[in-house]
């Protein structure tokens, strides 16, 4: 079985075709800068090419990247008929799906219902949804919800301290996001252990521009540090995290500015840039500090303190930890961020090897000798997951 897997978003589409008979990738690639002049990357048969091509809208995108999987030169399958699945990423199923589904008119309507939850998401994964019905009519469409590996939390974790009726009313409440990572790079973690991962207690940190961490105890995500949307929790790269709700209405009537242009800048224009006045992306702020930029080296200290505090947030939470994993983006390439994190952490067990640490986006044991919590470099692989849901459904498994 063939599976597209698709992760739209406002103006880009990423996508992998995979064949699942072997849980491999034919082909991957990036359609960007959708709606302005459009450019993308392609990979296949181990030969990666990039250009410019006039992408209006999704679904022009849809039809170019259709164009390369089939190409007679660097396509992966003869016709389109060869799909026999495609697999969305989207970000926020509310309360409405605790796993995986079928695109159906019902279900499309109950996640257009949950764009109030993630406005900046969900949008852009339903115009990638909208593309594909349209050029691949009749073949299968699946949801995969960023939100779905947290649906088992306990109330306690999820339930904020607010008028009870918020929740019943409106469904405010904790919903977590990158699932499918931290699903993934969790059991992946159990793996190379050789233990079931029923047995083991282990913090996931993916770090990336947009981070989350999450307490896995058992399998089970019961905890983690993005809320209602994915602005809560640590800085990020725009994000402001974690804040005391006051400082909305402060600034408003400071700025004279409405709840929503607020919301706006904490979105797109707060974390370390906002701080950095540098940019969101960690290795600009690394250069920046290294050449004395006092604001990017504070960045880097405040994303790192913040993570590392929620890591002994959660360790007590479960009861301890038996693993800490890094994934995504920052937590993958970024050797300095990662120590940074760990360190002051070894009256907990955690130590990272200085040696171990050099490395960049590879399944890596960077465990200290002697230390008693193992740490992991886990590529995450949510395409995967994505892919493997979908097959699961399609089948009828």
């Amino acid at each position: 079985m063939n599976i597209l897997v698709i992760n739209a978003g406002s103006s880009s589409l990423k996508y992998q075709l995979f064949d699942m008979s072997k849980q491999e990738a034919l082909a991957k690639g990036l359609c960007e800068r959708i709606g302005l002049d459009g450019r993308y990357k392609y990979e296949a048969h181990g030969k990666k090419l990039e250009g410019d091509t006039p992408m209006q809208n999704h679904s022009d995108a849809i039809r170019f990247l259709t164009k390369m999987l089939t190409d007679k030169e660097n396509g992966v399958i003869a016709s389109m008929k060869e799909i026999d699945a495609v697999g969305h990423r989207m970000v926020c199923a509310g309360e409405k799906f605790s796993q995986s589904v079928l695109i159906t008119p019902e279900s499309k309507a109950a996640i257009v219902e949950c764009i109030p939850l993630a406005p900046l998401h969900n949008p852009a994964n339903l115009t990638g949804l909208a593309a594909c019905e349209e050029v691949m009519p009749g073949v299968p469409q699946v949801a995969v919800f960023d939100t779905a590996f947290h649906a088992k939390m306990p109330a306690k974790a999820y339930i904020y301290a607010l008028p009870y009726e918020y929740y019943e009313k409106y469904g405010i409440r904790r919903y977590g996001y990158h699932g499918t990572s931290h699903l993934y790079v969790s059991r992946e973690c159990a793996k190379v252990m050789g233990k079931p991962v029923e047995q083991l207690k282990i913090i996931t940190c993916h770090l990336g521009n947009g981070s989350s961490i999450t307490a896995v105890k058992g399998g089970v995500s019961v905890d983690t540090s993005m809320g209602l949307t994915p602005l809560e929790g640590v800085p990020m790269g725009t994000r402001s995290g974690s804040i005391d709700p006051g400082i909305i209405e402060f600034i408003c009537n400071k700025e004279n500015l409405g709840v929503r242009e607020v919301l706006a800048i904490l979105n797109k224009k707060s974390g370390v840039q906002g701080i950095s006045g540098v940019s969101s992306d960690f290795r600009d702020l690394t250069a920046a500090a290294e050449k004395g930029n006092a604001r990017a080296a504070l960045a880097l200290d405040i994303f790192s303190y913040s993570v590392k505090k929620y890591i002994g947030a959660y360790a007590a939470a479960m009861g301890g930890v038996d693993a800490l994993v890094f994934t995504a983006g920052i937590g993958e390439n970024d050797a300095d961020m990662r120590a940074r994190i760990a360190d002051g952490l070894e009256f907990m067990g955690i130590a990272i090897d200085k040696e171990k640490n050099k490395v960049r986006g590879k399944l890596t044991d960077i465990t200290a000798e002697g230390a008693k919590v193992k740490a992991f470099i886990i590529p995450t692989n949510e395409e995967l997951v994505i892919a493997m849901d979908t097959q699961a459904i399609v089948s009828g498994k």
